[in-house]
């Protein structure tokens, strides 16, 4: 009898890994509403950034970590829930904001399409060792500022240079900082449940 673990098949993300082969739909709600709820309490941990509208929190973190774990479907259902309760008032978008509009609503609509995107690069394997999670999380953090500096831009009345500016460049280094988090959990994770098959 072999005691090498079993590897984990490929086209799975980590979510998938979990037991519940009875009860998929209960656990795949958990995750979504869980995945939401994760991303509103990372909205609140957030920094002003002196001359942008927009501050730097834990919510592109946690958007792009769960478009990873679950995948394209569930991180797109989790992070649409996390938009929907928050335009429906919840005071969960940043520093307890809520409703739709404002100068930061386009990097929620850019962290809803950067979670299906990394979700599917991800089961791919974008997600399996340093290199390539650096990659998906650049990917996602691209997709993120395509969406919210344009919207900065129209919603505020700045030029596009200027919302690069505001909304951009302040946000690289700690972005950089939330990639090298992910690039060693994310692998890390992996090994640890290939070792437990």
């Amino acid at each position: 009898m072999s005691t090498a673990a079993a590897p984990v098949r490929s086209g799975a993300v980590l979510a998938d890994l979990l037991p519940a082969a009875r009860h998929r739909y209960a656990v795949d709600t958990a995750l979504v509403v869980g995945g939401a709820a994760l991303t509103g309490i990372a909205a609140q941990i957030a920094v002003p950034v002196p001359g942008s509208p927009v501050p730097v929190t834990g919510q592109t973190f946690a958007a792009l970590l769960i478009g990873t774990a679950l995948g394209a479907r569930r991180g797109f259902l989790s992070l649409a829930l996390y938009a929907l309760v928050g335009m429906a008032g919840m005071p969960w978008f940043s520093e307890g904001t809520s409703g739709p509009g404002g100068a930061s609503f386009g990097y929620v609509l850019g962290m809803l399409l950067a979670a299906t995107v990394v979700g599917g690069l991800a089961r791919r394997g974008g997600d399996r060792s340093v290199l390539r999670t650096a990659g998906t999380m650049a990917v996602g953090s691209l997709i993120i500022y395509a969406v919210g500096v344009p919207y900065l831009a129209l919603s505020t009345g700045m030029s596009m240079s200027t919302a690069v500016a505001a909304g951009l460049v302040p946000f690289l280094i700690g972005d950089a900082v939330k990639a090298a988090l992910a690039m060693g959990a994310l692998p890390a994770s992996w090994k640890l449940l290939g070792r437990r098959g």
